[in-house]
This record gives structure tokens, C-alpha cells and sequence, in this order.
């Protein structure tokens, strides 16, 4: 079976490769492209989007690999050689069978087909598959985490 998609925007932001790989929420744009703008209608009033994207910088042997190693957190002073090997479906890294990421932003604004938004993590130019507005059943108020998980975890809670 093949599945083919078609970008309905980029993201637009200044922050270098090096920021987006780091921490912290990076201010950024959503562009929509506009064949697809009437598809933002009604979308004024969430303050959160969930955006997916495809991610088109990946290296070869970064799409398909089903273990691998939480590498970011070595910019948090883990030694790789101490960082468990893991399933790419537990983890946020963008090493999957399908490369298509997701995140949660905070909307700042809205101009037209741009969408200004903070919690941006993609680069300049990713192509944007689809946004979805936050609605309150997405919310957990009880969960639970894996042990890996929480001994991994910063003080925020992240991994």
C-alpha cells in the first residue's frame, strides 16, 4: 500500500538547526498554504493546535530503525553508553518507521493563512501535514509512565 500526502503549509522560523534541536519554547509561524486557508475557518479561539508534520531532513538510516537511544538527553549530561536502548514508539525521536512528527503549541495569533505560535520544535521550511485544536478530552488527568521514563525525567518532567 502507498499513501501519499500533500503539504498543507510549511513552518516558518528563524531559530537555527542547533536551537530547534535544543530546549525551550521557540516562537514560530505556521504558514498555510492558501489552497488550504478556507480549512481555517472556525480555528480562531483555541489557544493550543496539535501540528504534524512530515519530517523531510531525516537521513536514510534515521527512517525505519525500531530501537534506539534517547540521544537528546545527552545534552543534559547523559553519557550515550548510559542511555537504555528503546522502542521508537516510546520516545519523541524523530528516527521512525514513517517520519511524522508531532507537537503541541501555544497559538499567539492569527493573520490570515499564518498562524504565529510558541512550543515550535520543527525547522524552517518542514512540511506541515495537518493541524488539529486542542479540545478538553484530550486531557488525562491520571497517567502513568514507564520506570525508564521517570528516571530519565528532568525536574520539569521531560525526558
Amino acid at each position: 500500500m502507498k499513501i501519499l500526502f500533500t503539504p498543507i503549509g510549511f513552518v516558518r522560523t528563524k531559530a537555527s538547526e542547533a536551537e530547534v534541536k535544543g530546549t525551550g519554547s521557540r516562537e514560530g509561524e505556521i504558514e498555510i498554504n492558501p489552497q488550504f486557508a478556507d480549512g481555517l475557518e472556525g480555528i480562531d479561539g483555541y489557544s493550543h493546535l496539535f501540528v504534524l508534520v512530515y519530517f523531510d531532513r531525516l537521513r536514510p538510516e534515521q527512517i525505519g530503525p525500531l530501537k534506539v537511544k534517547p540521544r537528546g538527553l545527552v545534552r543534559r549530561g547523559f553519557k550515550l553508553e548510559e542511555l537504555p536502548e528503546l522502542g521508537v514508539f516510546a520516545l519523541d525521536s524523530p528516527t521512525r518507521p514513517n517520519p511524522i512528527g508531532l507537537t503541541l503549541v501555544r497559538v499567539i495569533r492569527r493573520d490570515g493563512n499564518r498562524i504565529s505560535v510558541q512550543g515550535l520544535d520543527f525547522f524552517d521550511g518542514t512540511p506541515i501535514l495537518d493541524i488539529k485544536g486542542y479540545r478538553p478530552q484530550y486531557r488525562v488527568d491520571h497517567y502513568t509512565l514507564p520506570e525508564w521514563f521517570r528516571k530519565l525525567a528532568d525536574e520539569q518532567g521531560h525526558v
